[in-house]
């Protein structure tokens, strides 16, 4: 691998600006080579006097240029290396107090931390001891992982005084070879070799103090245990082949069980265009309908009538049943996991991407560096759910064809089963199957529910965008609970009555799910308001969510004229108001001062500029178009089942795309801060309103990214082009 590569494949993300363009300089020295005299005689025709003279003199003005941009490189290098080593000092001191303060109090009959952790959460509240063994607990817990985070900035400033002065050393050697001279090597010795950031020692004794003190006072002298902690993850981690082998597995089964399920689905419901018959629209079906005078039938293979009222004898009951399933039942059922295990699938290729340009995805979500999934574990896990999804899908069609021949035989049971097994997987509290990865989600959405409650950070409010474009798999859930407790035999004795309410808006639930995704970001923003007292972005933002509000209100009502007309008219202002947010706050795009035209004044970091291009498109058509299906039955267009799966897809699309931009947002803010570990406090938490407010909360970017004016900055930038493409 040419040393170009290696140094962009192990810069730090957030610092890559600092580094030295080393592509830079040596396509100088590709330029001046190609572009010297290839023959001294050529000077001689060109009545040079001296050729070899005229040829110095073009070098020699060549290696003015050179080395005076070699001289702001590395004055750049070495400003920003004194500049992290004093902030890495202060750190230390501070870091090393807090220690002092632990080990000062630490009680010397104190219980191990496995003890600790052992103790019920509500012991606190009536146990004073063990209130103060609990505390003593986070804040030992708290102080190894500020060491952790702080040891792992260390390496950082480590590496890059390694690989700025490798690269200081290889392009000035490579200068000496094409011009045939030793005036880089001198100028490396004078001037690379004392640099301070090369000189300085510091950094090495901060990482074996933070060593031996991880060793000695936090993990009782045993080394291995503390190099385990303080272990640094490699920077390009390759998945196992065991991982490797699972995915294609998985994947290979999805695909064949995925056709299985389209076979079988054309044999097991009712001909396609009785499905895909607006709603309300009266078919006369070709095939044999039964009719029933009892109150006994099973919902899953019964179909409501009024496809065929019109064609329904005289005194007969409205209950009949088909040798056919009803499609809407299992759409209702099966609908919802299926967007859950698209909504995996597609932030694990989010993953991918983010790698691929970057983005420390990592560090934006504050995940452990060390332990946390890959994209291929995730796709093996949403192919893993995709499998045992579709394997379900088969066995209910299977047993739906045996109930209509055999009434002891239920189908019901197979959707539930499937759901059951995927809950508990995901709330499986003992530590394997990605065990580490489902604490941190579960964790994240009980912050989530009780968002005003709970200081709110970017993983917060970023899982509940997600939430947001998962509402109809909400309301899927609220669906199988209702359809479960009141439709199926089991409960209700196969109560005609009971037909049907589950899936209709006199449903009280319905409203309520289809609100929560949009409350959780209403209360979140309320909650960064009163924590940072900015009215702007946070109540702006609070008032684009209570938009829904308005929409999913009038929903319920438009059957009538005046609300079908409000209704449409608030999601038209909620699909302009979510817009203008996407394009300008979250993605930091339509800014006057940009290069591009209408994008970020910033830098891009992805390779083309039509991604952004695509990006705007795709957000305005697919945000409208949830308005322009408006309600299947007043349109006549498709049925309603369909229409709501063709949405929530669309939907779960343009979240996808949305993720690209907004987390490239976000880490353009850090690398604006140099910041590339996480903020971890010990000890007694800052009140964030005492913070000035030109101060940043952690995760608090819901805002344009303005880059801070160039005396501001820490040091100079030059930028390299190759980071502009």
């Amino acid at each position: 691998m040419k040393f170009g590569e290696h140094l962009i494949s192990h810069v730090t993300p957030e610092w890559r600006t600092q580094y030295i363009n080393y592509d830079d300089m040596k396509e100088m020295l590709t330029k001046v080579i190609s572009h010297a005299p290839k023959d001294i005689g050529t000077l001689r025709q060109d009545r040079q006097p001296d050729g070899a003279e005229a040829l110095a003199k073009y070098f020699a003005n060549f290696d003015e240029s050179f080395f005076h941009y070699c001289e702001g490189e590395l004055q750049r290098v070495n400003t920003f290396f004194i500049e992290k080593l004093a902030e890495a000092q202060r750190k230390f001191a501070g870091l090393k107090g807090e220690l002092k303060a632990y080990l000062a109090h630490k009680d010397a009959s104190a219980p191990k931390d496995h003890y600790v952790s052992k103790i019920p959460w509500f012991a606190d509240m009536v146990d004073k001891e063990a209130r103060k063994k609990k505390r003593r607990y986070h804040r030992l817990h708290d102080l190894k992982l500020a060491f952790s985070e702080f040891y792992l900035s260390l390496i950082f400033l480590q590496n890059f005084r390694n690989l700025n002065f490798t690269g200081f050393r290889k392009i000035l050697k490579k200068h000496d070879k094409l011009l045939g001279t030793k005036r880089g090597n001198k100028w490396r010795i004078e001037k690379i070799e004392t640099a301070p950031f090369y000189t300085n020692t510091e950094i090495d004794v901060l990482i074996s103090e933070t060593e031996n003190m991880v060793t000695y006072e936090l993990e009782g002298g045993d080394r291995g245990k503390a190099m385990q902690r303080l272990r640094v993850p490699p920077l390009n981690e390759q998945a196992t082949h065991s991982t490797f082998f699972l995915l294609g597995f998985f994947l290979g089964c999805f695909v064949v069980l995925i056709c299985f399920v389209i076979n079988r689905a054309a044999l097991a419901g009712p001909p396609l265009e009785v499905y895909l018959a607006p709603a309300g629209t009266n078919v006369t079906p070709g095939y044999n309908i039964k009719f029933a005078n009892t109150t006994s039938f099973d919902p899953t293979i019964m179909a409501p009538c009024h496809f065929w009222k019109d064609s329904l004898p005289s005194g007969t009951n409205d209950v009949c049943y088909i040798n056919h399933m009803d499609w809407n039942v299992p759409v209702r059922l099966y609908r919802g996991p299926f967007l859950v295990i698209c909504m995996v699938f597609l932030v694990a290729l989010n993953v991918n991407g983010w790698r691929a340009a970057g983005v420390n995805h990592v560090l934006i979500f504050e995940i452990d560096p060390r332990n946390h999934l890959s994209q291929h574990e995730m796709m093996q896990l949403a192919a893993c759910m995709g499998v045992i999804w579709a394997i379900s899908l088969l066995l209910y069609f299977q047993v739906s064809d045996l109930a209509v021949e055999n009434k002891s035989v239920a189908s019901y049971w197979v959707p539930i089963t499937m759901c059951c097994t995927m809950l508990l997987f995901f709330i499986n509290p003992f530590p394997v199957l990605f065990y580490p990865a489902r604490k941190w989600v579960l964790k994240t959405l009980g912050r989530i529910i009780c968002a005003p409650f709970y200081p709110v950070g970017f993983p917060d409010f970023w899982l509940a965008d997600q939430l947001m474009s998962l509402s109809t798999a909400l309301l899927d859930l609220g669906y199988v609970i209702c359809y479960y407790s009141f439709e199926v035999p089991w409960v209700t004795g196969g109560l005609q009555t009971n037909w049907g309410m589950c899936a209709t808006n006199d449903n009280f639930t319905r409203p309520i799910l289809s609100i929560l995704p949009a409350w959780f970001r209403f209360a979140q923003c309320l909650r960064r308001y009163r924590d940072s007292g900015l009215p702007y972005p946070h109540l702006v933002n609070a008032g684009k969510y209570s938009t829904t509000f308005f929409v999913v209100g009038f929903s319920v009502f438009n059957k009538k004229p005046a609300p079908f007309a409000l209704w449409i008219t608030c999601m038209i202002i909620n699909a302009l108001y979510s817009l203008w947010w996407d394009l300008r706050m979250d993605w930091g795009f339509i800014d006057k001062h940009c290069r591009d035209i209408r994008l970020r004044k910033g830098s891009l970091t992805y390779s083309s500029v039509w991604y952004y291009y695509f990006a705007i498109a795709q957000n305005v058509v697919l945000r409208f178009l949830r308005t322009t299906l408006i309600s299947p039955e007043q349109m006549h267009i498709l049925s309603d089942e369909i229409s709501k799966t063709v949405v929530a897809v669309c939907e779960l699309f343009r979240r996808f795309v949305w993720n690209f931009f907004r987390l490239e947002n976000e880490h353009l803010n850090n690398c604006e801060e140099f910041r590339a570990v996480r903020n971890i406090t010990v000890g007694r938490r800052v009140d964030p309103r005492s913070l000035s407010t030109t101060t940043m909360l952690p995760g608090d970017i819901e805002r344009p990214s303005q880059p801070p004016k160039p005396a501001e900055r820490l040091v100079p930038r030059v930028r390299s082009t190759r980071w502009l493409m």
